[in-house]
């Protein structure tokens, strides 16, 4: 990764260190969905691969699953949280407008030398944040970068529309970013917006333009809203235009990718994307069925599974692609840095 800062040109390749993940323990199957709205399990797993969900309690914030995902993480990169220098925290679910839930981490973890802020780009935003970690290390300005992708959607859940509350559900996935060897780490990204269609997938309100009231708690308009048709040709689009210009800024090809991580949104959305790129549903790391869509958190969790599964080898090539609110996209080729 070449980028220029601080006034002079730097080259530091940027890979994974540590990786960890956490997932609530409450699971919420589609038989106990079907008691809540008209549905059943053989409806939700046709049109969307989700078989179960993990919902965090009433008592659980979104800092609570990122803290727990960046202590495996740090255990895993088996560095001291004293030596992060920048903590970013993708969520569309913050614990409070202010302070930023990476300031909470942040405490929490006892990082008490890092900066820390969050981002919010939806179902993309660790993609995102990986990327803004990893060029604050090319650069020189940061050496160790905690990400982390967390969200507790289930309290933004409109629990009585059975088109969206059976997709979503809980959890965190966190990384330590650091320098690494020659050829190794991220070979290319690709971050991208398409704001005029950013209606098709938003919370309403709370925020400044309709601000909370009991109108708009009434009328259920602190929940998520999604065109899902619109939402489905948006993804596969993007899916297939970003990993060709990603795969073509690292220099690589289909057949050199080792794993494919795509955002586990909905197994239509994965399965029309792979035939459009002709890519092998075998190198597809899949885990909706067990999680649902837990937007930012699903491609850090995927990515620590194929991680602790022993399967993934120094210099196995990744391909990650995400897509979500904004509407946004985000795409990354990397070479696994990390030792066994």
């Amino acid at each position: 990764m070449i980028v220029i800062g601080g006034g002079h040109l730097q080259n530091r390749n940027v890979g994974i260190s540590g990786i960890g993940s956490f997932i609530p323990e409450k699971v919420l199957t589609n038989n106990d969905l079907s008691k809540i709205v008209d549905t059943s399990n053989e409806w939700i797993v046709s049109r969307t691969g989700i078989e179960e969900r993990h919902i965090a309690d009433e008592f659980t914030a979104t800092s609570d699953l990122a803290t727990k995902a960046a202590q495996n993480a740090i255990k895993d990169a088996n560095i001291d949280p004293k030596e992060i220098d920048l903590i970013i925290v993708a969520t569309a679910t913050p614990d409070h407008f202010f302070p930023a839930t990476a300031a909470i981490v942040q405490k929490n973890i006892g990082a008490v030398n890092a900066a820390a802020f969050d981002m919010s780009v939806g179902c993309s935003g660790f993609v995102y944040a990986m990327v803004t970690g990893a060029n604050f290390i090319a650069t020189g300005i940061y050496n160790k970068v905690l990400v982390i992708g967390a969200e507790t959607l289930s309290k933004i859940t409109n629990w009585n529309d059975r088109n969206t509350c059976v997709l979503f559900g809980d959890g965190a996935g966190a990384c330590i970013l650091e320098p690494c060897d020659e050829s190794f780490g991220i070979l290319a990204s690709e971050l991208g917006s398409d704001g005029a269609n950013g209606e098709c997938l938003i919370m309403p309100a709370g925020g400044s333009r309709m601000p909370a009231t009991a109108k708009t708690v009434e009328e259920n308009l602190h929940t998520i809203k999604m065109d899902g048709k619109e939402v489905f040709k948006f993804a596969v689009r993007v899916m297939d235009k970003s990993t060709v210009r990603v795969l073509e800024k690292a220099g690589l090809k289909k057949e050199d990718i080792d794993y494919f991580i795509p955002h586990q949104a909905n197994i239509r959305i994965i399965d029309a994307g792979l035939k459009k790129l002709e890519l092998s549903k075998d190198k597809t790391i899949l885990n909706i069925n067990k999680y649902g869509n837990i937007s930012s958190a699903s491609i850090p969790v995927a990515l620590d599974e194929l991680s602790k599964s022993k399967k993934l080898k120094k210099g196995d090539n990744l391909l990650l692609v995400a897509f979500g609110a904004g509407l946004s996209w985000a795409s990354v080729v990397m070479r696994w840095a990390k030792e066994d």
